[in-house]
């Protein structure tokens, strides 16, 4: 069975380590526990690895956030990948810094990766693994501070809740959507 991963995030120096790049960054700490490599393709870098008898088709879009369902599309179907078996990952205002939020559904909650996404597979019934980066800016810095760096008291935080979230993933694909929601949500 296959699965395909996908972390959201922006291409480009610039964005390396931002908030809104976690996806990336928690793919990239995904790939490196499974001693995996990412290769440019067709919409992104990506790679594969396995767990038990499940292959994950790990992706990091290259057509930036905004565009994110073009590449998630295009690899469901080159895999040929069911819409419950992918899983998204993303930053979310929404959540304190660090507080994961496994979700089989729901709304892009103005997220625009997730709207794209919404709008390219025509539904919001997708798995996503939401990553709190929390809301602590000032009124209209929104952009700053999504696309800022992590300060240090997050910095020195996020090996732990990257962990958490390798656990979840791994969970999803090998125990399901809901059984890792009852385990992992609210803790």
């Amino acid at each position: 069975m296959k699965y395909l991963i996908v972390g959201l995030g922006n291409i480009g120096s610039e964005y390396q380590d931002t908030r809104h790049n976690i996806g990336f960054t928690l793919l990239d700490a995904f790939a490196k526990a499974s001693n995996v490599f990412f290769t440019e393709k067709r919409y992104g870098a990506v790679c594969e690895c396995k767990i038990k008898n499940k292959t994950m088709i790990l992706l990091k879009p290259s057509t930036f956030m905004n565009l994110s369902g073009n590449a998630v599309r295009y690899w469901m179907k080159e895999e040929k990948i069911p819409i419950e078996n992918v899983l998204i990952l993303v930053d979310d205002l929404a959540l304190p810094f660090g507080v994961l939020r496994l979700k089989s559904k729901g709304s892009d909650a103005g997220h625009n990766g997730l709207k794209n996404i919404q709008e390219i597979l025509g539904t919001d019934q997708y798995p996503r693994l939401r990553f709190g980066i929390g809301n602590n800016y000032p009124k209209g810095q929104q952009i700053n501070y999504v696309l800022g760096k992590w300060t240090l008291e997050e910095n020195t935080a996020l090996p732990s809740r990257i962990q958490i979230a390798i656990d979840i993933i791994q969970s999803f694909v090998l125990a399901g959507i809901q059984h890792t929601m009852n385990l992992y949500n609210n803790k």
